[in-house]
């Protein structure tokens, strides 16, 4: 059976894009027109993957469209461009929304009471399953780029932190060499985060993530591929430690392209 797979996943790797879904994953994606040819084969490939293999499911309304599907599959695909992959191995579907939507939550309180609630979403990683969407934010964060955001890469960025068991916001890493200086850097840097939010102090990086080791890995993997050249200029060995994990550098693509 894996053999058949890796087989049919070749020969989708190696099939052209066709022209109206390029020009989806284009408008979908900003940093496609920035890329090296080799890199944006590999990257279509990748898509032609994804789409075989991710079910897309409309929710509250929505009708799925092409430019839905390569544009979040665009985006998927990026954090996985140029290292090996198992193509998200937990996930079977994705589900979008047409704006944020209400998810349920259940909080545990003293004496085993457990109060139940809604809470408004844009964006759930679930550790089986699915990722969660909200179309309109997708939409905003590609229309405001400066502001650092993406919702896609940050529950896919989850997806890639929960292969790995062992502990949360270290997903699984190249070489075993790579722990220790992730560990350190990672504890560093979620650490004066922590303290700007806690001081009221601006970063670069959003303060959503000093909420856990696991959000502070999807906000800096967000940041790493919408402010490159910021991230490697304000904070270097958290861009060097992003840029090992997932071998690319899209510092030097921005630049290459100014």
């Amino acid at each position: 059976m894996f053999g058949l797979r890796n087989r049919r996943r070749s020969r989708l790797r190696s099939e052209p894009l066709e022209p109206e879904l390029r020009l989806l994953l284009e408008a979908g994606l900003p940093f496609y027109d920035i890329l090296p040819p080799p890199l944006r084969d590999e990257l279509e490939g990748l898509v032609r993957v994804f789409l075989d293999e991710k079910s897309f499911e409309g929710c509250g309304g929505l009708q799925i469209t092409d430019e839905i599907r390569l544009t979040i599959a665009g985006h998927a695909s990026l954090l996985i461009l140029g290292r090996p992959t198992s193509y998200y191995p937990l996930l079977s579907s994705v589900l979008v929304y047409p704006d944020s939507y209400a998810a349920p939550v259940a909080r545990h309180g003293p004496a085993g009471l457990v109060t139940e609630s809604e809470e408004e979403r844009i964006g759930e990683s679930w550790a089986q399953g699915s990722v969660v969407l909200s179309w309109r934010d997708i939409c905003d964060d590609l229309t405001a780029p400066e502001l650092g955001c993406s919702v896609i890469v940050h529950e896919f960025a989850h997806q890639l932190d929960d292969e790995n068991t062992e502990a949360e916001g270290v997903p699984l890493l190249p070489e075993p060499a790579m722990y220790e200086p992730w560990a350190r850097v990672m504890a560093s840097e979620y650490a004066a985060l922590v303290a700007a939010v806690a001081g009221g102090r601006e970063s670069l990086l959003d303060g959503y993530g000093a909420q856990s080791p696991a959000e502070f890995f999807a906000v800096v993997s967000e940041c790493f591929f919408t402010l490159p050249v910021e991230l490697e200029a304000g904070h270097p060995e958290l861009y060097a430690q992003l840029a090992s994990l997932y071998r690319q550098q899209p510092a030097q693509w921005v630049r290459g392209a100014g």
